[in-house]
């Protein structure tokens, strides 16, 4: 099996491969800080970035939306990058994508990066919300904030997990950090940094490698698989 389900509040979520969340029973896809137009937005700095990643994305959501029964996407904040994003290029790409989807409905709550950036272009048809988007039992955030009375499904960190392996090897992988009441999403996009997360009690790290998702067990002495493998740092 590809994809690892957890069951939050009575809903299921099925944690994909591809670094999103399905909800089948609201037949949405959640996707946390795709951070479009990133690469473009460093090369008007003068920085040398590899270019193509905003096509890489799109192909995977196209992929998404092939394989799973989606009438809502939902993106956890910082859609686009930066001002700089709004290159020509990047929106080009992503006009081309939503209008093969023109059908879906897509929701977009405000990250950090999307105050910065500014809304996406009007003609994309996006709705634009504030945090916290309540949906069903579940609250969804950019920011990893608690929000009374509800489990919360949020970005922003960019969680990663090494895993320890004999001698001084190891591998930092993106992963999903399923908390007792906020739950992280690793970032979607294909040019983005990670943050380190620990597994603490009551907690469940799943990582992503390989086309697959993982649990994580064992302690700090673990090596192995990554169903026995090592400890965050």
């Amino acid at each position: 099996m590809t994809h690892q389900t957890v069951t939050l509040a009575g809903c299921e979520l099925w944690l994909l491969p591809e670094k999103a969340v399905y909800w089948p029973e609201q037949k949405a896809l959640l996707i946390a800080d795709a951070h479009f137009g990133k690469a473009a937005a460093y090369r008007r700095l003068g920085q040398p970035v590899p270019r193509g990643t905003t096509q890489s994305n799109v192909q995977v959501l196209d992929h998404l939306l092939r394989q799973h029964d989606c009438q809502r996407l939902i993106f956890l904040g910082d859609f686009l990058h930066a001002r700089g994003s709004h290159a020509p290029a990047t929106l080009a790409a992503l006009s081309e994508w939503r209008a093969r989807h023109g059908a879906l409905t897509i929701t977009l709550i405000r990250g950090n990066h999307d105050h910065a950036a500014g809304d996406p272009p009007a003609h994309l048809g996006f709705e634009v919300v504030a945090e916290p988007l309540l949906l069903g039992a579940l609250a969804l955030q950019h920011e990893p904030a608690p929000c009374p009375g509800y489990p919360v499904l949020a970005g922003h960190v960019h969680p990663v997990y090494r895993l320890v392996g004999k001698g001084r090897q190891s591998l930092r992988l993106p992963c999903y950090h399923i908390g007792r009441d906020v739950s992280l999403l690793p970032a979607f996009g294909a040019f983005t940094g990670g943050h380190p997360v620990r597994c603490g009690p009551g907690e469940r790290v799943f990582v992503v490698g390989d086309g697959q998702v993982w649990p994580v067990t064992g302690g700090p002495a673990a090596t192995g698989s990554p169903t026995n493998a090592g400890n965050a740092v």
